[in-house]
């Protein structure tokens, strides 16, 4: 059995519109440990036949078989297998990745052959070579000698059994012409089949034996020198499926050192395409930091309401139309507040009246809210002071001019507001009260401020402050979560009753509880937070283009890459791999910068806005997981088309 036999091969190409016939029936056999010679002018075929030899290309038609298997019409995965097994090639144009060590240059094949040990053996077949020295030299530290040196350890790395060589002295000086030669005597002594392309006929005596074409068909088959006394064996068959081997460490380590290589080499063009991902990534953390921070805020203002309560007001909650009429109640009085006090599982309940006023201390003046309250009102609502007592009982039988001041007031009205106000004498209305407590801070909600209110005995707010003789609110406390909407139906049944409605008449009263207000509330953080999610989104969407764009572009540019890789063995799962990684590099290189520049705005909005901003864990992992998932669906295509190339077509590519 030969090592090579071909059968009536013929080439046909498409061009331009018409058919060229580059190979016409040849047929030829190549033994086992032969140097063969293929010689011809340009466009005789020989490049072309080296090509099919090598399985880079696929005859139109005839047969080419390898250590006796049939690879004429194998898919490219299976030939791809098939050259990291038992071809070797050295290109005339050297074929070096750039920006990488002649180590990694030589380890190449061994990385989608899945071979263990890769750098031990570059290191041998480069010290093999002469370059045991250059080890981590980039291709551009390199001689034009040293290069094909390289080249050829690349091509011995996974031990072939065929090594082709084009026109492998092409683009040297003579003396590295010789040594070149020189060395691939040597591996043809050792045992390797060496077939070489060339038109130069004092390169081609080298050989031992010279093939001469001419337009496609074979003029003459000659020996320069006789067959070796020991001749090799024979070749033996190839068997077994020709499947990829499965991605390993190294093999994705090489995926990511070549991506980060290809951004670091266009580091402008990469940070462009980057920015929109940045961008969108950015918005995704200051909107969940803003919207998580606002949501926060409205909780702790709320549990500084109190929990469980309910509020009720006069006034219906409807619109439209006059409610109130003869016989109707608009007001609440002490009697209402026993009775709600009384219904299943009410905790307690106590009513407030409320009035804006002015209040004077020394020579500074403040208008706020003034609120009339009983003692239950510091634990119902979370109000217990921090400086001094709240109101009592005896207070508000007495009708004692004593109050309590908000953290808002404190500040407006005192010179330090971190002194301690208890003791001191304001005027509300003109009239002396005496500050007994400073109220806990509570916060300011948009145009609202919970810490701007001055607390005064219920009853001495309803005769001294007021005049008035009815409630403004009753707050209702229930003995816990599960009960506040039997408590609030409870509610509007007795008010009902006591307020004589008739079953055809709205209530003239309206109620709430802490967690409608919540809803609400959270409903408006929920509307904002959704709005800057699709202006993020929108944002990855352009980030991810521009990832596709640059990506195409750099397909396009690394062409060749792409075809060199192929020809020493990178099976299609391999290109598309490494492609993806690239992408999805790129995408979690922006995502991490957009969340740092997140954070950094939700710090800023936090510091010179006021407002509440949380970056959570959470968060990060979710903006950073959705870059890179823009990355790898945007660089999908790319990385497909890339996979997709003809390696002959992409070597050839300018």
């Amino acid at each position: 059995m030969s090592l090579i036999e071909a059968d009536g091969l013929t080439r046909v190409y498409e061009v331009g519109g018409g058919r060229l016939t580059v190979l016409k029936g040849l047929s030829l056999r190549v033994e086992q440990g032969e140097f063969v010679a293929i010689m011809g002018p340009s466009g005789s075929g020989k490049s072309t036949l080296m090509q099919i030899l090598g399985l880079l290309d696929r005859p139109t038609s005839g047969t080419c078989r390898l250590m006796g298997r049939d690879v004429s019409r194998l898919s490219d995965d299976e030939g791809a297998v098939l050259r990291s097994r038992t071809i070797g090639f050295i290109f005339q144009m050297f074929n070096l990745l750039p920006r990488t060590t002649a180590l990694h240059n030589a380890a190449l094949p061994m990385i989608y052959a899945g071979a263990p040990g890769r750098d031990a053996r570059a290191k041998e077949v480069l010290e093999r070579v002469g370059l045991g020295d250059r080890l981590d030299h980039a291709p551009n530290q390199l001689s034009g000698g040293q290069q094909q040196r390289v080249a050829i350890a690349r091509a011995l790395v996974n031990r072939p059994r065929i090594l082709f060589a084009d026109e492998p002295t092409g683009n040297l000086a003579s003396d590295q012409a010789e040594d070149i030669l020189r060395e691939l005597k040597s591996l043809n002594a050792s045992g390797i089949t060496v077939i070489m392309v060339t038109h130069e006929p004092d390169i081609a005596a080298h050989a031992r034996r010279v093939i001469r074409l001419k337009d496609g068909a074979i003029v003459s088959d000659e020996r320069n020198a006789p067959e070796p006394a020991l001749k090799p064996a024979a070749a033996s068959a190839l068997d077994g499926a020709l499947r990829p081997p499965a991605l390993g460490l190294d093999e994705a380590r090489e995926y990511a050192a070549s991506a980060l290589r290809a951004m670091a080499a266009n580091k402008v063009r990469s940070a462009l395409s980057m920015l929109g991902i940045l961008i969108g990534v950015a918005a995704v953390i200051a909107m969940l930091a803003i919207g998580r921070g606002a949501q926060h805020a409205i909780e702790s203002r709320l549990s500084g309401l109190g929990s469980n309560l309910i509020v009720l007001f006069p006034g219906s909650t409807n619109m439209g139309g006059v409610r109130a009429g003869q016989g109707t109640y608009t007001r609440f009085t002490f009697d209402d507040v026993k009775a709600l006090s009384k219904l299943a599982h009410v905790r307690r309940a106590e009513g407030d009246v409320s009035g804006n006023a002015e209040i004077v201390y020394k020579d500074k003046n403040w208008s706020t809210q003034v609120t009339g309250v009983t003692p239950l009102y510091a634990s119902m609502h979370a109000s217990d002071p921090y400086y001094g007592r709240f109101v009592t009982d005896d207070d508000d039988r007495r009708l004692s001019r004593v109050a309590v001041i908000g953290e808002t007031v404190l500040k407006n009205l005192f010179a330090d507001p971190k002194q301690n106000p208890v003791g001191e004498t304001i005027k509300i209305n003109h009239t002396d009260y005496r500050i007994v407590g400073v109220l806990p801070v509570k916060g300011s909600s948009g145009f609202h401020d919970s810490d701007d209110i001055v607390l005064v005995p219920l009853r001495t707010a309803m005769k001294r402050l007021f005049g008035r003789f009815y409630l403004d609110y009753i707050w209702i406390e229930a003995d816990g979560p599960g009960t506040v909407d039997g408590v609030m139906d409870a509610v509007e049944t007795t008010m009902r009753r006591r307020h004589h409605l008739p079953a055809f008449k709205d209530d003239d009263f309206g109620m709430r509880n802490m967690s409608d207000i919540q809803s609400a509330l959270t409903g408006t953080t929920k509307t904002f937070s959704l709005l800057l999610g699709f202006v993020a989104a929108i944002a990855l969407l352009v980030g991810g283009i521009g990832i596709m764009n640059i990506m195409l572009v750099s397909v396009s540019e690394r062409t060749r890459e792409i075809g060199l890789r192929k020809a020493v063995g990178a099976a299609r799962r391999a290109i598309l791999a490494q492609f993806l990684i690239e992408a999805a590099a790129m995408g979690a290189v922006g995502g991490a910068a957009g969340v740092a520049l997140g954070a950094a705005i939700a710090v800023a909005v936090s510091r010179f806005a006021g407002w509440a901003a949380l970056v959570s864990p959470g968060s990060v992992l979710l903006a950073f997981v959705f870059s890179t998932g823009t990355g790898l669906v945007f660089g999908l295509w790319p990385a497909r088309k890339a996979s997709l190339l003809s390696p002959i077509e992409a070597l050839r590519y300018e």
